[in-house]
């Protein structure tokens, strides 16, 4: 099929919910994608950060080819290794001495946060003590409870009555938390960069008088990885390099490597609040998908691969800062989760020239053009994308 017959089918057949690239495409290898004409592109979206290991990448065809030809699926009333390996994994890795809840999207991590949240007060205080307070700009997802706990207007319309609880603090304002977080409140969730909110990093001085304060209330601290986790800041999560120690952490994105996988892990602190009967989901922790969260956690989880994270994005921000034009203002982010600021309402513009001229890139936030290209890309496919975005810029 060419782009334009498989358009008009897609048109045919598929709701209208997404404003896509006018492209389909086919096939990758390693941080290169090629559409079904031909044309080539430098990724640095990666499916909006989920392909981590990028494509055709040799462990994650092999897991999931071997894995296939065992068990793909049993449902969550039998054991099965790759599970429990990945766990054993994600608990060693944070040695958080916890235990994990999977799930199938970011969503589906944040929505189980939440829900263990309010179960551990109940536990504990009862009734009323169920209040959320989550950032300013911030975004955990796009079901009912989850939209509710985004911080941006633009989320909270259509779907009324959404899920009550919510409250909402400015980012790197400590005094605005305090006064958020009253005797109703159960739990303080955040971003250590908001990612939809424009690729921005939260100030570590903040985000310890949080945990601190959380640990006076005996407030649970709920650290949304959807993003930041599996190595795209350049540690294994983004919490290790701002010197805390969350009751919970969300993930999904990178940790499937390519396919989709959600997970709560929570502390010692709160490892037992979710009891039989209280939370559930038919294909969390499946076994193929499991088999590939192995093969990510045994590569990204290496403390030099990790190094090379930080050192590719320095080089990344470095060349784009190089290009010297008065169009970029400046870059912002952690690792190979990068922002490109611009103009406020010009972002679009900017990623749409990149992916008309071969470089697939984001938008967040008012200004930003987000970069979350797959963790293994080459220098030498950077430095292509760094002579597009000199064109561009």
């Amino acid at each position: 099929m060419t782009y334009q017959e498989l358009k008009a089918e897609e048109n045919k057949y598929v709701m209208n919910t997404y404003g896509r690239f006018p492209i389909a495409l086919d096939h990758g290898e390693g941080a290169t994608l090629w559409d079904i004409e031909g044309k080539k592109y430098i990724d640095l979206a990666s499916g909006i950060g989920v392909n981590c290991m990028g494509y055709n990448n040799p462990a994650i065809v092999d897991a999931i080819t071997n894995q296939a030809h065992k068990l793909t699926h049993v449902s969550n009333l039998f054991t099965t290794e790759p599970m429990v390996q990945v766990a054993k994994k994600l608990v060693e890795k944070t040695h958080l001495n916890g235990k994990v809840f999977f799930a199938n999207s970011g969503a589906e991590a944040n929505e189980g946060a939440i829900k263990l949240a309010r179960k551990y007060s109940f536990d504990k205080y009862g009734e009323g003590r169920y209040k959320i307070v989550t950032l300013v700009n911030s975004f955990h997802g796009r079901t009912v409870t989850t939209l509710k706990a985004t911080g941006q207007d633009r989320f909270h319309n259509y779907f009324f009555p959404f899920t009550e609880g919510f409250d909402y603090a400015a980012a790197n304002d400590f005094d605005s938390v305090r006064h958020k977080a009253d005797e109703m409140t159960c739990a303080v969730m955040m971003e250590l960069v908001q990612g939809e909110g424009g690729v921005l990093p939260l100030e570590k001085e903040f985000v310890q008088q949080v945990e601190a304060f959380c640990r006076e209330r005996d407030i649970l601290l709920i650290i949304d990885e959807v993003q930041t986790g599996i190595g795209r800041t350049g540690s294994l999560f983004c919490f290790q390099q701002y010197g805390i120690r969350p009751d919970v952490v969300t993930m999904a994105k990178g940790l499937g490597g390519g396919v989709p996988i959600g997970a709560v892990l929570a502390a010692e602190s709160c490892s037992n609040v979710l009891t039989p009967g209280t939370h559930a989901t038919t294909f969390g922790g499946t076994p193929l998908v499991c088999a590939a969260a192995n093969a990510v956690l045994d590569t990204v989880g290496d403390g030099q691969f990790l190094a090379q994270v930080k050192e590719k994005g320095e080089y990344l921000k470095n060349g784009i800062l190089s290009i010297g034009s008065p169009n970029i203002l400046g870059v912002r982010g952690m690792g190979l989760m990068l922002g490109i600021i611009v103009e406020d309402g010009k972002h679009a513009a900017y990623a749409n020239k990149l992916i008309e001229k071969g470089v697939l890139a984001l938008t967040a936030g008012k200004n930003a053009v987000r970069l979350l290209p797959p963790l293994t890309i080459s220098k030498e496919e950077m430095d292509e994308a760094l002579t597009i975005m000199k064109e561009v810029f």
